[in-house]
């Protein structure tokens, strides 16, 4: 039986270059498995996400030949999903709410009795009465949290191989009521019936997270795949200061669709119809540039 890939695009902004050859691996991935692709908008804030970019992605996803299968799932779609799941781990006492800032994140974080990874919660609302909650509540909504305990999470990735994670306690819905990445991605993957996710090792971090609740929400596991970034010749993440870096950019230079596929492959030592099998990646990242082949 094949795999169910997908790629998730969020509608926020034309697609960088790098966001073209991870959704070219994506489908190839799934197409050389016997398998389908899915599509995914991730769209959770309505505020940032627009059809105007949407139709610009889709458009330049269907250039370098990327195609999908079935319905595409709409992440706005889907808030009482979303809330279903929250409410499950609500009734495994696995939520609380969280009534802190960002700044006041920081501070407890870094205080010098307090050794935690960057970015983690320090856990000060974790415990907090009754009493304590409303009055926070007055002044302040309550975003939602997990109650992970600083649990540690091994999982294996096809590209970065062996992994662990420490597990904070993380959001799962804003304080503006938006279910969060983390749980909308995991809900989204298992209702898809996602089996191999493939995208950007930017992305690998918060991985762990997305274990952790697969676990908790009794949903199947998944395989992964974070392929590295698109790099400039220093080995440095390809930005806009190094040239052309989005299909517009390179199709104004006289760059054709076809050429542009090719180059994505061709910087992951591939030519069309050859095999892509993410444990030869390696690590160095000057792998993964287009080797001077982008015009500036």
């Amino acid at each position: 039986m094949g795999i169910t890939g997908r790629y998730a695009p969020s509608p926020t902004g034309t697609l960088h270059v790098g966001n073209l050859r991870t959704a070219v691996l994506a489908e190839l991935r799934a197409r050389q498995r016997g398998g389908v692709l899915r599509l995914r908008i991730d769209d959770l804030d309505p505020v940032t996400s627009s059809d105007e970019h949407l139709d610009r992605q889709l458009a330049d996803l269907e250039a370098v030949g990327v195609t999908f299968d079935g319905e595409p799932v709409r992440q706005t779609d889907r808030f009482v999903r979303y809330r279903n799941a929250i409410e499950e781990l609500d009734s495994a006492g696995l939520v609380y709410p969280c009534f802190c800032s960002r700044r006041e994140i920081r501070e407890a974080a870094s205080a010098p009795h307090v050794h935690l990874p960057d970015g983690a919660y320090p856990g000060t609302c974790a415990d907090l009465g009754s009493t304590e909650r409303d009055r926070r509540a007055e002044s302040r909504p309550a975003a939602l949290r997990v109650r992970a305990g600083g649990e540690e999470v091994q999982f294996a990735d096809r590209a970065a191989g062996e992994t662990t994670g420490w597990i904070d306690d993380f959001v799962i819905r804003r304080n503006d009521g938006i279910p969060a990445y983390n749980l909308a991605t995991v809900v989204d993957d298992a209702d898809m019936g996602v089996t191999e996710v493939v995208r950007g090792a930017d992305l690998l971090s918060t991985t762990p997270r997305q274990v952790w609740l697969l676990r908790r929400l009794g949903f199947p596991p998944v395989e992964w795949c974070h392929v590295p970034l698109m790099v400039n010749e220093s080995g440095q993440r390809l930005a806009k200061r190094d040239g052309a870096v989005t299909r517009a950019d390179l199709t104004s230079l006289g760059v054709s669709d076809a050429e542009l596929r090719a180059r994505l492959l061709a910087s992951v030592g591939l030519a069309e119809g050859e095999p892509f099998d993410p444990a030869t990646l390696g690590t160095d990242p000057t792998t993964w540039s287009l080797r001077g082949q982008t015009p500036t």
